[in-house]
């Protein structure tokens, strides 16, 4: 009987590996992996990917400029294997405000409610979530926010489930005033801002979605389909509409004046397709860059050419 035991526990680790590797391989989403698989991104920082990234990015003599004045971060986690995920960023902990991009921080709030009985469900709030981020609406947007409050909001964003604002890691998301001209202000405790973001925190809210972990899986699956497919096709998803149409999108984004903020999940039915990218940008040609930033991030993943099927 002893030996049956030792047996069970020295297979059980490869029993799980083995498990969540064939999860993997699902095209849907999220995956199903075991939480002995999940780890922060910064311990999946891949030097090459880094170094690649690095050097592309700083090829272009404006973008280097804008990066050595941190005006401008990137994130990009690499997800053809999700069990050995691949993490490089540029001014990751480089906190900006984001504009409508934290609005991610609204939904997860306010599934983190639905989930607690804090929040009655209904269509009519789904419909408000939907056009939150698929639409950036930001009547809907202030709604949220006003039924939630700032303390949910913050309380979700530093559980130390998720980590998406730690003062030890420049901060991260937030959101501290509603997208209204009226409102009092509940700026983040480090550069005093009212919708801010870094993009390793937000690479960080698209691989524990990505992975089922935000919340739980079913909350997740649902936070995944109220992104999925948006409505507004500009910098990111204007690029992703040419190389790679077949590819299914879940993305937010945000701009106010010179500030640009995109994001994106691109999930494949390719494998090799599989990526989470970010982007914070402050400069008036930030649109534009935004856009640039697809095909260097597919050339760093050597995806060189369109592929209609993905």
């Amino acid at each position: 009987m002893k030996n049956t035991i030792l047996l069970f526990l020295l297979m059980a680790p490869w029993s799980l590996f083995a498990q969540a590797k064939l999860v993997t391989a699902s095209p849907k989403l999220p995956l199903f992996i075991p939480d002995a698989f999940i780890l922060p991104l910064r311990d999946l920082t891949d030097q090459h990917l880094q170094a690649q990234l690095t050097k592309k990015l700083n090829s272009h003599k404006d973008w280097k400029k804008l990066i050595d004045e941190k005006r401008m971060a990137v994130g990009l986690v690499d997800l053809k294997d999700p069990m050995q995920a691949r993490y490089a960023r540029i001014n990751g902990n480089e906190m900006m405000y984001a504009a409508s991009l934290p609005k991610i921080a609204i939904l997860l709030a306010a599934m983190d409610a639905l989930e607690k009985k804090e929040l009655k469900d209904s269509p009519d709030l789904r419909n408000e979530l939907r056009l939150m981020i698929s639409r950036s609406d930001n009547q809907a947007s202030t709604r949220m926010i006003d039924r939630l409050g700032y303390n949910k909001i913050e309380s979700v964003l530093t559980d130390p489930a998720y980590g998406l604002y730690d003062e030890d890691y420049g901060g991260g998301l937030w959101v501290g005033k509603r997208y209204a001209a009226s409102g009092e202000r509940h700026p983040d405790p480090i550069k005093g801002l009212s919708h801010a973001a870094t993009v390793s925190q937000v690479c960080r809210f698209y691989y524990l979605l990505t992975m089922g972990k935000l919340i739980n899986f079913e909350r997740s699956k649902q936070m995944l389909n109220i992104m999925a497919d948006p409505a507004l096709h500009h910098k990111f998803v204007h690029t992703l509409d040419e190389i790679a149409p077949g590819a299914k999108i879940y993305r937010k984004s945000g701009s106010w004046k010179d500030f640009h903020s995109d994001s994106v999940l691109v999930w494949g039915k390719d494998p090799n397709r599989r990526y989470i990218l970010v982007a914070l940008i402050q400069d008036s040609a930030g649109e534009s860059i935004i856009r640039d930033l697809v095909n260097v991030a597919e050339d760093v993943l050597n995806l060189k050419t369109k592929s209609i099927g993905d």
